[in-house]
């Protein structure tokens, strides 16, 4: 809940970095978290607690993989992935030692840590923090361009010429940090068949993206794509808890040995209550489905405010309440007009499910009045 010192208004169109998805504080999801935290806070893996296995056939089955591998951030997620990939990489595929190479694309943000970093192209997550990881990347061998999403045509050229040593891809459905890049229809589909092709482990980033946010289960949903990999996290405990998670079959799971990765608070027994009550609230109170009726509404109206400041390409065709941009003219400077609505009382539109109406991200009394026609 936010509001700007002019108008003292709330809005609730941002939530942090999409976390409280399900909306602030679901009484179901606290319930959960006061309940367990009364009884079990954290347990030993030596040991067996009666959350954890309740937590992995509820996930597994929800998600339709054979395993689930628990961490607590995004990031983690991510490195435990790249991890994955490159043991996959190396066990099943034959890439020769030290070889493997992990491709991400221009534009992408898995994190801030070293792995998360060395996929990047953004120079503010990368500068000064070098060497990075080796093999890991958007830019690939001795080509110096960085492999561009949304290019499907460049991806299958990369995998052509490298592709015995790729171990995988790892790509947002829609990229949030570069500007809510939401790709063209098709274009997912023939990352995944090409990663079929050369033998090459799809690694979906559905940190922003998963659980409803777009209309569908996953974002990935909208072009019927299993990935091999599925990352987890932010709206996954319903914003009270940090909890992540990286689903895939035994095959690829398995790779990773006892003893080679682990968590200290990874599949904590608090996390593990919260993260199952997020998922019930989620499929109970079915608010992928209401996302996919609100996400129309929301783009309809947007379509309906004639100002240069709004796209009218694929930024505006954002599935449901993933937040549409704007994009500035020559005209118009968008960190001006940002500052010009903050002080109007708009806000950065990226609602939870439960809003109860659209008109809650965006005020109709001071948005259209503060965009130039």
């Amino acid at each position: 809940m936010i509001s700007s010192p002019l108008t003292r208004r709330p809005t609730k169109a941002y939530g942090p970095f999409e976390s409280n998805l399900l909306g602030h504080c679901h009484p179901k999801i606290l319930k959960a978290l006061t309940e367990q935290a009364s009884r079990l806070t954290l347990s030993s893996r030596a040991f067996y607690n009666d959350m954890f296995g309740r937590y992995a056939k509820f996930v597994t089955e929800y998600f339709g993989y054979e395993m689930v591998l628990p961490m607590n951030t995004g990031a983690e997620g991510v490195e435990t992935a790249l991890k994955l990939a490159r043991k996959w990489g190396y066990l099943k595929k034959g890439i020769p030692s030290n070889e493997a190479i992990i491709l991400g694309f221009a534009g992408n943000f898995h994190g801030r840590t070293f792995g998360a970093i060395s996929l990047s192209t953004d120079p503010e997550s990368r500068d000064g923090f070098g060497p990075y990881l080796p093999g890991v990347g958007a830019i690939c061998g001795d080509n110096s361009t960085a492999l561009a999403y949304n290019d499907a045509a460049q991806l299958e050229a990369v995998l052509e010429r490298h592709g015995p040593k790729v171990a995988a891809i790892i790509i947002e459905p829609i990229q949030g940090e570069a500007g809510i890049n939401v790709p063209d229809e098709g274009y997912l589909k023939k990352c995944f068949e090409l990663c079929k092709k050369h033998n090459v482990l799809f690694i979906a980033d559905e940190i922003q993206t998963g659980l409803g946010r777009t209309g569908k289960l996953l974002a990935v949903d909208h072009e019927d794509i299993r990935p091999d990999v599925l990352i987890l996290g932010k709206a996954l405990s319903g914003g009270v808890y940090p909890v992540s998670a990286i689903l895939a079959d035994r095959d690829i799971m398995l790779c990773i040995q006892p003893g080679e990765h682990g968590s200290t608070y990874g599949g904590n027994p608090i996390a593990c209550a919260v993260a199952i009550a997020a998922l019930e609230v989620l499929r109970d109170e079915k608010l992928a489905e209401r996302a996919e009726v609100l996400g129309e509404r929301l783009r309809r109206g947007l379509r309906n405010l004639n100002t240069p400041l709004l796209t009218t390409g694929n930024n505006l065709k954002s599935p449901s309440l993933i937040p549409s941009p704007w994009q500035g003219t020559a005209e118009c400077d968008c960190s001006r007009q940002c500052s010009t609505e903050w002080e109007k009382g708009l806000a950065y539109l990226s609602p939870p499910q439960t809003i109860r109406h659209p008109n809650q991200t965006h005020s109709r009394q001071y948005h259209p009045s503060g965009l130039p026609s």
